[in-house]
């Protein structure tokens, strides 16, 4: 019978070796940016059903309106963007840059009531608002009283 001491050590590098393979196999699958830098954002969305009108409420707190596009696709709405932001410090005895950027684009589904034609836009404060104005629909009465001649 062949004695083995027992060494926690291999385990560990086994287990380290697993997450390895398993964390490069989930790099294959991220977008890649030109510079291999992945900096993609996702911005915080709310949207909302009026009366009359959809509301899309995006959260882009620094970005410019020409850094922003818009569009009409196949019925679906497609909100997409490029942020840039960089802030810079100059003090006496140091200099600072910090950063950020990304692309990002979401889209939604428009429903049938929804008045293409109509659709506008406004940027304030950071916050872009889509409304999508509701398609006036002649409300038919559900009973209706029919008289005898």
């Amino acid at each position: 019978m062949l004695v083995t001491r027992y060494n926690p050590n291999v385990q560990m590098r086994e287990f380290r070796r697993g997450f390895d393979i398993l964390n490069s196999m989930l790099d294959e699958f991220s977008p890649k940016v030109e510079s291999g830098f992945k900096a993609d954002f996702s911005p915080a969305i709310n949207t909302r059903e009026g009366e009359y009108a959809y509301h899309v409420e995006v959260d882009l707190p620094g970005m410019k309106k020409e850094d922003i596009n818009i569009q009409i696709e196949d019925n679906t709405l497609i909100i997409s963007g490029e942020r840039k932001v960089k802030n810079e410090m100059k003090e006496e005895n140091y200099y600072k840059v910090e950063s950020s950027f990304g692309k990002f684009s979401r889209s939604f589904s428009l429903p049938d009531d929804a008045d293409i034609e109509s659709i506008h836009a406004e940027s304030k404060d950071g916050v872009l608002e889509v409304v999508v104005p509701k398609l006036e629909v002649q409300k038919v009465e559900k009973t209706k009283k029919i008289a005898i001649n």
